[in-house]
């Protein structure tokens, strides 16, 4: 398999990303999964990656970029998991535009970041002195960043996450969080973790929804059909 079929995830040892390798895999792509702790390494082999022991919090963007170069794309889904405020900015933001500006230096143009469904909102809504707030603001600032470079970014927008299984369809819902103009009840704003790395995987293979973010629920449409 050539370096041109290398996929690096950042964030290699989240639910998401090792949900994805093996269908990243079967799709026909090598991983490379970066991580932070090396004793999550036998996990990530075990879902069919390379581990990659690295830090991002503390990886500059020349080093991203020398680990970037000659891959098919880069995917971020690392997050400070409820950290302090201080480590929400670190890893969701800094960390995440240090490596939209490896990308762009290593030449990698194939971009896709795991944001959430109402990120581009929420700024406005929620409280600033809400705990919330911090990833609030982290979020929406990578990916207005993302859309400001000059990748062929995907932003991926689930709702809540859960750990039901992925039934491989799909509800889209625009920037508000709302299908077809109306907000859906709560239980139906969540997406399974499985579907999102269903959708990573997808748009990556086909190239699809180029300079899009792509809100989503789980739902009845058929990814292939709901994501171009």
């Amino acid at each position: 398999m050539s370096d041109a079929d290398r996929v690096i995830i950042l964030g290699g040892h989240g639910k998401i990303a090792l949900m994805a390798t093996p269908k990243l895999k079967e799709a026909g792509y090598s991983v490379d999964s970066v991580i932070r702790n090396p004793d999550q390494t036998a996990e990530v082999e075990a879902a069919g990656a390379n581990p990659v022991v690295l830090d991002i919090e503390t990886a500059d963007t020349d080093k991203l970029a020398e680990l970037f170069t000659g891959a098919k794309a880069v995917v971020f889904s690392a997050g400070a998991g409820g950290g302090s405020p201080e480590r929400t900015r670190s890893v969701d933001f800094e960390a995440a535009k240090r490596s939209i500006d490896a990308s762009a230096q290593a030449g990698v143009d194939r971009y896709v970041i795991v944001s959430y469904s109402t990120a581009a909102i929420d700024l406005d809504r929620v409280d600033p002195d809400s705990s919330f707030y911090p990833y609030v603001e982290a979020k929406h600032g990578a990916d207005e960043y993302l859309r400001a470079s000059s990748l062929d970014y995907t932003i991926l927008g689930p709702g809540g996450l859960t750990l039901e299984p992925s039934n491989g369809s799909l509800t889209r819902a625009d920037d508000r969080g709302e299908v077809d103009g109306q907000t859906p009840e709560s239980d139906s704003k969540v997406t399974s973790r499985e579907l999102v790395a269903d959708v990573m995987t997808h748009v990556i293979a086909k190239n699809a929804a180029v300079g899009e973010t792509v809100n989503f629920y789980d739902g009845d449409t058929p990814i292939a059909d709901a994501v171009k």
